[in-house]
C-alpha cells in the first residue's frame, strides 16, 4: 500500500511540474525587472489586466493594440513572447 501511495504521489508531483511554463533557463537575476517589462508591454501596445509569473515566463491577460483579448507568454529576461493564445 505504502507503494501504492508513494508512485501515485511522485506522478503528481510530476505532472505538477509539467504543468508550469518554460520560458527561460536564465537565473532570475538576469530577468528584466517587473516594472521595466510592464512598460515595455505596454509600449508595445498591450493593456494589461492581468499579470503573473508562472514558472520562469511572464504572463499577462489583457487587450493588443487592436483591443483583442490576449494572454501571452514571455520570455522574462528579454521580454520576447514564447507562447500566446
Amino acid at each position: 500500500m505504502k507503494h501504492i501511495i508513494l508512485t501515485a504521489f511522485i506522478l503528481m508531483a510530476g505532472l505538477s511540474a509539467q504543468a508550469k511554463k518554460s520560458c527561460t533557463d536564465q537565473p532570475k537575476d538576469k530577468w528584466m525587472t517587473e516594472e521595466a517589462f510592464k512598460q515595455k508591454a505596454e509600449a508595445d501596445g498591450y493593456k494589461i489586466r492581468k499579470f503573473k509569473t508562472p514558472g520562469s515566463c511572464y504572463e499577462i491577460y489583457g487587450t493588443d493594440k487592436n483591443g483583442k483579448d490576449v494572454e501571452i507568454y514571455f520570455n522574462p529576461v528579454d521580454g520576447s513572447i514564447v507562447k500566446s493564445k
